[in-house]
């Protein structure tokens, strides 16, 4: 059986492991990324609407959003290589969203975006409809689905809009995972594709190294779970079943690609539309296109799945938050037929992502990241490089969580706030905002 060593083994090469692996190789240390699929970001990546947005619930989870935005708005100097390879654009777009009751009225965003010097400029309703004319700013919520008796009904008191300007997306997620891999790549990391772990070997409560599907081990003193969706039979494979306290589960998501003119602006300027009104968020694709999806509304319920048995094709229920967002966009029509994407989150128990170490040395998660945190996985790199460092270098996390410093923006976090062991965080939005 082939033997071959490494510094670190990372499982999975979506966004989130390629960025690990990028942040990693910075730092000298020599990584193999194994992942089951033909190439980096072909899983959940390659569907993600790849918004770049900053509005949190929480302190931590609104600067490290803020640090991944000016990531995204520098990519090309963030992976720092020279390349014939196309370089994935970040167009950028400004924010819409709305003070809500379910939202707390953004208290709490509107708070840490003013301590972290995020701009944002209030809209009521006179310049609302002087940049959208055609919208109607009623008020819809609580979002409901169709068939509910409140579906429909409006307030006469109009929402008042806040809109960030610093924001945008990324129209291509799975080549921005081929960057990262690229740019480990130059650093001396390597990528083994079409090929999973099959097994997790450690000696003395310590990590030694994986069985790779092609019967190759890997001999590595540190293994980082960042298999999204597979993430859990990664935890199984390692024997640390339920030995957190914070869980993931696998969620099926769908996104709806519409044509719809008046979702642009009187000028025509692209803005990026998370409306808790009607449950609804909107993101610009090419030419009149968009792509809507669900930020969740009475009566619609979470979609579990298998990560190795799920439906792509669209069910019945993507409509949803088309006929919300119809309300506030009364010229777009609902098509006969439904086209889109539909493809898997792994997220967590409060929809913050776990970036910790576990109860056995040298294994470490980066888990529950689906849904939001594309926007921060360039950031959330280099967190992870940094805590596997210091914890590889005697630094007990559980006891003294380790401080990381975000480069662009100097915020410092204190990385306990991602623990396994955490509570389930009472400001988290507990849902995709955050």
């Amino acid at each position: 059986m082939p033997k071959t060593t490494a510094d670190a083994v990372i499982v999975g090469a979506g966004i989130i492991g390629t960025a690990i692996a990028l942040a990693l190789s910075k730092r000298g240390w020599v990584v193999r990324v194994v992942d089951p699929l033909a190439g980096a970001g072909q899983g959940a990546t390659s569907s993600s609407l790849a918004m770049v947005r900053t509005q949190y619930s929480t302190l931590e989870g609104t600067a490290l959003a803020w640090e991944g935005y000016h990531c995204w708005k520098d990519w090309p100097t963030f992976l720092g290589i020279e390349s014939n390879e196309p370089i994935a654009p970040f167009h950028q777009a400004g924010i819409l969203t709305f003070k809500t009751p379910n939202n707390g009225f953004l208290e709490y965003p509107l708070k840490f975006s003013k301590a972290l010097g995020i701009p944002f400029t209030e809209w009521r309703a006179e310049k609302l409809r002087e940049v959208f004319p055609s919208w109607d700013f009623s008020s819809y919520g609580p979002p409901v689905v169709s068939d509910d008796p409140a579906f429909g009904d409006s307030s006469a008191e109009e929402l008042i809009g806040v809109f960030f300007p610093c924001g945008g997306y990324c129209p291509d997620p799975q080549l921005a995972a081929r960057n990262l891999q690229h740019a480990a790549q130059q650093r001396g990391g390597a990528f083994h594709f079409n090929t999973a772990v099959t097994g997790i070997h450690a000696s003395d409560n310590r990590i030694n190294g994986v069985t790779l599907s092609n019967g190759e081990q890997i001999m590595s003193p540190v293994v980082v779970n960042a298999a999204g969706p597979h993430s859990q039979a990664i935890i199984g494979l390692a024997g640390l079943k339920d030995r957190q306290n914070i869980q993931t589960r696998v969620l099926r998501h769908q996104t709806v690609h519409i044509d719809c003119p008046d979702s642009k602006s009187a000028d025509g300027t692209k803005v990026m539309l998370y409306d808790t009104d009607t449950g609804s968020y909107v993101r610009d694709d090419t030419g009149t296109f968009v792509l809507v999806g669900s930020l969740g509304a009475k009566g619609e319920s979470e979609e579990s799945a298998d990560p190795d048995q799920f439906s792509r094709n669209l069910s019945p229920n993507a409509v949803e938050p088309l006929y919300r967002l119809a309300q506030r966009i009364p010229s777009m029509g609902i098509p006969n037929t439904l086209s889109g994407l539909a493809d898997l989150w792994d997220v967590s128990d409060d929809w913050i992502p776990v970036y910790d170490r576990t109860d056995l040395d040298g294994f470490y998660l980066a888990i529950g990241t689906s849904g939001n945190q594309f926007k921060t996985a360039p950031a959330a790199g280099e967190l992870m490089g940094a805590l596997i460092e210091a914890c590889e270098n005697g630094a007990n996390h559980d006891l003294s969580p380790v401080q990381y410093a975000l480069p662009y923006t100097g915020h410092q976090i204190n990385l306990g706030f991602f623990s396994r062991n955490r509570s389930p965080n009472p400001a988290s939005s507990l849902s995709v905002l955050g």
